[in-house]
């Protein structure tokens, strides 16, 4: 079992809580990138999710690059697409978008990835990434032309994210969407908790710490905060090592 999926399931089966930042390389400049990172480091933050709906070739490998400069943390991609993997990176969320019912996000960009995946250091984590509606259109729905799933058909919500963990997804993330209106719901996060035997990822439209708590307390094993930390670096203050959440 790779190292980094083993420490998250690690995590995982201990009850312990994990925070990822996620990072857009087209909404971060590179030389602000150091002082971004200080803040991540002094933060309750395990993990550094890097990617975007619509990022440049080599970008990324250039974002990547210069986080390692001054953080330890692993960072994992979370790519928009092939063009947004990077082999400096320490892991890949291998999405599949199983909300959808577009062949190109099913499978079709996972087909066209093992080209650039074959040999590489990269740990390839598998993962269901299902996209919830929150109250606008965002990014993903537009880039990959599916719809999300109601927020109010919780029972398709669950079904969707069992028949990924059925399929061997060895995650599930449950996304409303980079710049959310609000985040998925206390009663979604539950329902699928239940159902599933492998960790949990939450993310989109959380903005203080107390949807960060309820996103705990609903059952999320690893919540994502990207784009309120993007718009508002004092949220860290918030967030620092010795505030527990």
């Amino acid at each position: 079992m790779s190292k980094i999926y083993q420490n998250i399931l690690k995590s995982f089966k201990a009850n312990k809580k994990l925070f990822a930042v996620l990072i857009d390389p087209d909404k971060i400049a590179l030389n602000t990138v150091s002082s971004f990172i200080k803040m991540v480091n002094d933060s309750i933050a395990t993990h550094i999710f890097v990617g975007g709906s619509t990022v440049n070739e080599h970008e990324t490998a250039h974002l990547v690059a210069e986080i390692k400069k001054t953080t330890s943390l692993p960072i994992i991609l979370f790519p928009g697409d092939i063009t947004q993997i990077a082999e400096n990176a320490d892991a890949l969320l291998f999405l599949s978008l199983i909300s959808g019912r577009n062949p190109d996000y099913l499978i079709g960009k996972q087909v066209s990835a093992v080209r650039k995946l074959k040999g590489t250091t990269l740990e390839i984590i598998p993962t269901g990434y299902i996209l919830i509606e929150n109250g606008k259109q965002t990014s993903v729905e537009k880039v990959t032309g599916t719809k999300p799933i109601s927020r109010n058909n919780v029972e398709h919500i669950v079904n969707t994210a069992k028949a990924g963990e059925f399929l061997g997804m060895k995650l599930i993330y449950l996304e409303a969407g980079s710049g959310a209106s609000e985040p998925i719901t206390l009663n979604i996060i539950s329902a699928v908790k239940q159902e599933l035997t492998i960790p949990l990822i939450v993310g989109g439209g959380i903005k203080t710490k107390t949807q960060i708590e309820t996103a705990y307390n609903a059952g999320a094993d690893i919540v994502v905060v990207g784009t309120a930390l993007e718009e508002n670096e004092s949220f860290f203050e918030q967030l620092k090592k010795e505030s527990r959440i």
